[in-house]
C-alpha cells in the first residue's frame, strides 16, 4: 500500500489487489464543524471499479480504460484500510472514486448492506452518497433500492451539446432519458439529489450554461455543487478564473438554487480520482518499456 499525505490533511492511498490491480481511495477529514469546532467527521472516497469504461474526457480514471469490477470484499476493504490509516472511524462514505458505481450494482448493493448493517460497519444510509455519471439502467435499479442512500449526479454539462463533448455516456443516455430517471429516483424520497458540476474554462462556465443548469436544478428540486476543474496532466482542460467561478456560482444562487463551491482537497497530492493510479501505471510502462537505439546512444 502506498499512502500520500496532503497539506490540507487529505490522504490518498493506493492499494494493490491480489491480481496486481491498483485501486485508489481518499480520506477527507472535515476541517471544522458547523459550530466552528473541529469536526470528527471522516469521509472516505471509495472506488467501485479498477479504472472506468465511461471515458469522461476530463477525468484520469478512464484514461486506461476499465479493467474489472471490484468485489464486495474489495470495496469493504478500502473502508477498513482507511480506518487503520486515519486511526479513526470512517463515518461518511462517498462512492466518487474510480469507476461508475451503478454499473457494478450487485457488488455495490452487497457492500451497502454490510456498511449499513448493525452487524457490519453500522454507517447510516444518509451518510452514504453514490455518484453516477448518468448510467440510466443503474439509476433505475437504485430507484428500487429501499435504503435512503444519497445521490450525486456528475452532470458537468446542462445541455446535450456540452455533455456529448465531455461525457460519452450522454450519447447513449442523453438528458431526455437521464432527467426522467432522476425524477423516478426522487419519487417517494425526502431527499434532494446533488448535481455535481465541474467548471471547465470555455466549455461549461458561461452565463448561458448557468441558466441551463438552473432550469434542470429547479425541475429536479436539486442542489448544486460547483467544483473548479482540478488539472490532470496530459489533458487539455483548464480551470476558469476565480472571478468567473464566483460569477457562475452567484448566477445559480440568485435563482434560489442551493449551491456550494467546493475546491478539490488534496490538489497537492493529485487527489482527483484516478490521478495517482495513472501516474503509477505510466511509471511501470516506462520502467518495462523495450530498449531502443536511443537508450544506447
Amino acid at each position: 500500500m502506498e499512502i500520500h499525505g496532503s497539506a490540507d490533511t487529505t490522504r490518498k492511498f493506493l492499494t494493490k489487489m491480489e491480481d496486481g490491480s491498483l485501486v485508489e481511495s481518499v480520506i477527507i477529514p472535515a476541517a471544522v464543524a458547523e459550530n466552528g469546532e473541529k469536526s470528527e467527521r471522516v469521509t472516505l472516497c471509495v472506488s467501485s471499479q479498477v479504472g472506468c469504461a465511461f471515458g469522461c474526457k476530463f477525468c484520469a480514471s478512464g484514461l486506461l480504460g476499465l479493467k474489472r469490477h471490484l468485489t464486495t470484499g474489495e470495496i469493504i476493504g478500502q473502508i477498513l484500510s482507511a480506518e487503520t490509516i486515519a486511526e479513526k472511524r470512517v463515518n461518511n462514505i462517498v462512492f466518487m472514486g474510480m469507476g461508475e458505481p451503478l454499473s457494478n450494482f450487485d457488488n455495490l448493493a452487497d457492500a451497502l448492506e454490510i456498511i449499513t448493517s448493525h452487524r457490519g460497519l453500522e454507517i447510516g444510509a444518509r451518510h452514504i452518497t453514490i455518484s453516477t455519471s448518468g448510467f440510466v439502467p443503474g439509476l433505475k435499479k437504485l430507484a428500487a433500492y429501499p435504503r435512503q442512500i444519497r445521490l450525486a449526479v456528475s452532470l458537468h454539462g446542462a445541455t446535450d451539446e456540452v455533455r456529448d463533448q465531455i461525457m460519452p455516456v450522454n450519447k447513449k443516455w442523453p438528458l431526455s432519458q437521464l432527467i426522467p430517471a432522476l425524477e423516478e429516483w426522487s419519487r417517494g424520497r425526502n431527499q434532494m439529489p446533488t448535481l455535481e458540476y465541474i467548471l471547465i474554462r470555455d466549455i461549461n462556465d458561461s452565463p448561458k450554461d448557468a441558466s441551463h443548469l438552473v432550469r434542470i436544478a429547479k425541475r429536479l428540486h436539486a442542489k448544486v455543487n460547483l467544483i473548479p476543474y482540478n488539472t490532470v496532466e496530459g489533458l487539455p482542460w483548464k480551470r476558469p478564473s476565480e472571478e468567473r467561478c464566483r460569477s457562475f456560482r452567484d448566477a445559480v444562487h440568485k435563482a434560489r438554487i442551493p449551491v456550494t463551491m467546493r475546491y478539490e482537497k488534496g490538489h497537492d497530492i493529485n487527489a482527483a480520482c484516478g490521478q495517482l493510479r495513472l501516474r503509477k501505471e505510466q511509471e511501470k510502462k516506462r520502467k518495462y518499456a523495450p530498449l531502443t537505439e536511443r537508450d544506447f546512444s
